[in-house]
């Protein structure tokens, strides 16, 4: 199991795996998306 923080998905962001480039996008969406408090 991958680490779902903040820090390691700005890392995967720049991986060269497009796979892994979308999975670090949808942590940091709904991390933003908590942040702001809308579901």
């Amino acid at each position: 199991m991958e680490k779902t923080d903040l820090a390691s998905a700005y890392r995967r962001l720049k991986s060269p795996n497009i796979k892994t480039k979308k999975r670090a996008l949808k942590i940091i969406k709904t991390y933003k998306r908590t942040k702001a408090g809308i579901r």
